[in-house]
């Protein structure tokens, strides 16, 4: 296997307060540079734990106008993108962990169709929760999150891992690592 043939894309999602930004920066710490975490472009001020760069509505739109975007999507009003740098790196033979969306995960599968799928989810009271301690929402709109949970499914032939992060993070984090440990040279 070559070098390039050895690199692949992490593909991580899942509902909000599923603990992705924790599951990656536990892995983050852990692997070093041999896998690359791709940070996200949001339209949204930077949060706590988050791996993005801020960017106004315009400045996407003038990003995506320019084919800057390897991956992007809108969500709840926001706009997040990828930038073309995942393709340069996966080129020269490196493993890139994204933080995606469960809606675009078919149109990544099309563009990427040997990725490594990772779905993290946790119990619908711990996901209330940790909604609740982020404070973006109050208990009327967590409660609506939580109820419109669509359905997770992609074709039979995409590679997905689910991660329960209901409990401790060291145990799901080192379940995550041990996906993430297996993608570098």
């Amino acid at each position: 296997m070559t070098k390039t043939e050895s690199a692949r894309l992490i593909y991580v999602m899942g509902p909000s307060g599923a603990g992705k930004d924790s599951l990656l920066a536990f892995a983050r710490e852990r692997v070093g540079a041999r896998v690359m975490f791709a940070h996200r472009y949001i339209t949204r001020a930077i949060a706590d734990g988050e791996n993005h760069i801020a960017l106004t509505p315009d400045e996407f739109a003038a990003r995506l106008s320019h084919g800057l975007f390897a991956m992007h999507w809108e969500s709840l009003g926001l706009r997040y993108g990828i930038g073309i740098e995942l393709d340069a790196w996966l080129a020269r033979g490196v493993s890139v962990v994204v933080n995606g969306s469960r809606q675009h995960a078919p149109e990544a599968l099309m563009r990427y169709p040997d990725a490594c799928f990772v779905h993290i989810d946790a119990a619908p009271a711990v996901l209330a929760a940790r909604l609740a301690r982020r404070g973006r929402e109050d208990a009327r709109h967590i409660e609506a999150r939580l109820a419109r949970r669509p359905a997770f499914e992609l074709p039979r032939h995409a590679r997905v891992v689910h991660i329960d992060n209901s409990g401790l993070l060291a145990d799901a984090g080192n379940e995550f690592l041990s996906i993430v440990g297996h993608a570098g040279p």
